[in-house]
């Protein structure tokens, strides 16, 4: 440990001055002395808090026209909210009451209207294949940029319906892969061991001994995953923070007004989990591709969303967490605003809250028709680079793969939502 003249490490008034008569002060005018003289001086510095993110992503891809972006002929009418001129859902009135924290991008361009192509590309910001690697999703490029790896608890946490599991780390490799929380019941009761914990930890000793001299012979990405989930595994046993996994704990006035549903408990731990220090968590709601009955089952979807969206928001505002958690909300396109009934890319509406952005908007505009972006198109890229710089990632700074190459984090040519900052 190094410091100065107190006992804790700091640094006093008089120290300061020795420093600065040893030269220490001179025309460099290095920044750490500034901030030692401020602390010498009394001023408080509290070290600034990353930002964190929860996605909510509707399996599927929701009907824009029949949630966010209501037009004239939608089966589903429109109603005022929070936000001047925005109008949602009917059946959306909380979020209505929210939608001062709230923006829309309405001007969503995407140009795949494939499941599976698509979530790869929403999730990662590129096309499947693009440069010719695995991209990491943006979970893992959270954790990777802002993460702390030798927190109790895993950086990225993805949670909900088994149905779509999403991407993985790409070429950051298995550090930065999510742990995965199929369902918010019984907390994490599977991680209690058959003995006692010291009978743990004699034979997960062996065993990493084991791997260890394997890995040593046979490097490889699936010995390395292994192993990284067995340390993951093993630091969360012994941690008390895994209490954060159990939502039973919460008011049940509180849980009520999530939802008792998946999607509103599966909120609820997603809040709970970044208060204790996980930096990206993915809540995942199956349900969304509505091809038959598409009004009546985006009216029963939007009821379970809506609660569990809007008391998310508030929740976090309530315990000042808001400002320094982005929220966001899609799914990998849109539906066709004709009928809300078919896959639809070219005009959609992604949901972004919080992050300290300058909300209570709605940008992009897709006419009466709803078919195309009249004002403000809004690439995959330009979501990305938004998501980044909204938690303080710079999105021009390239990865170094293994073997030097440089890869872009974001495409190129994209740009923020700087309507937004």
């Amino acid at each position: 440990m190094f410091g100065f003249g107190t006992r804790n490490g700091g640094v006093t008034r008089r120290d300061a001055l020795r420093l600065s008569a040893a030269g220490f002060t001179g025309a460099c005018g290095a920044p750490w002395f500034h901030a030692l003289a401020a602390h010498a001086s009394g001023e408080t510095m509290a070290p600034q808090r990353p930002k964190s993110c929860i996605l909510i992503w509707l399996i599927g891809g929701p009907p824009q026209s029949l949630t966010f972006d209501i037009k004239g002929h939608s089966a589903i009418k429109p109603i005022a909210t929070a936000a001047a001129d925005v109008r949602i859902s009917e059946h959306m009135s909380k979020t209505a009451r929210v939608m001062q924290d709230v923006t829309l991008l309405r001007g969503m361009r995407t140009a795949d209207s494939n499941h599976g192509t698509a979530r790869y590309l929403m999730h990662t910001g590129f096309r499947k294949g693009q440069n010719g690697v695995t991209h990491p999703v943006l979970g893992s490029i959270v954790a990777h940029d802002l993460g702390d790896m030798a927190h109790d608890l895993p950086t990225f946490v993805s949670v909900g319906s088994p149905q779509f599991g999403g991407y993985g780390p790409g070429h950051l490799g298995p550090k930065y892969a999510p742990s995965r929380v199929d369902s918010t019941a019984g907390g994490l009761s599977d991680l209690k061991p058959t003995g006692s914990l010291a009978e743990f930890d004699a034979r997960a000793g062996l065993r990493s001994e084991l791997n260890s001299t394997f890995a040593e012979d046979h490097m490889s990405k699936a010995a390395q995953a292994h192993q990284i989930t067995l340390g993951q595994a093993a630091r969360l046993m012994h941690s008390p923070k895994t209490k954060a996994f159990d939502v039973s704990t919460e008011p049940a006035t509180l849980r009520d007004a999530y939802g008792r549903g998946q999607l509103g408990q599966s909120c609820l731990l997603a809040r709970r989990l970044i208060e204790s220090g996980v930096q990206f968590v993915e809540v995942r709601h199956s349900g969304w591709d509505v091809h038959k009955d598409t009004v009546n089952k985006t009216k029963k979807l939007s009821e379970e969303f809506d609660p569990a969206f809007a008391t998310l928001v508030t929740d976090l505002k309530q315990r000042g967490r808001l400002n320094d958690t982005l929220v966001i909300c899609m799914g990998e396109f849109g539906r066709n605003p004709a009928n809300g009934s078919n896959h639809f890319s070219r005009a959609w509406t992604t949901v972004l809250a919080g992050g300290g952005l300058k909300n209570g908007r709605a940008i992009g505009d897709t006419g009466a028709s709803g078919g195309t972006v009249e004002a403000r198109p809004i690439t995959p890229g330009d979501f990305m680079a938004t998501v980044c710089t909204a938690l303080g990632i710079d999105p021009k700074k390239e990865w170094t793969a293994s073997n030097g190459r440089p890869l872009d984090k974001v495409s190129k040519g994209a740009e923020p939502v700087r309507e937004l900052f």
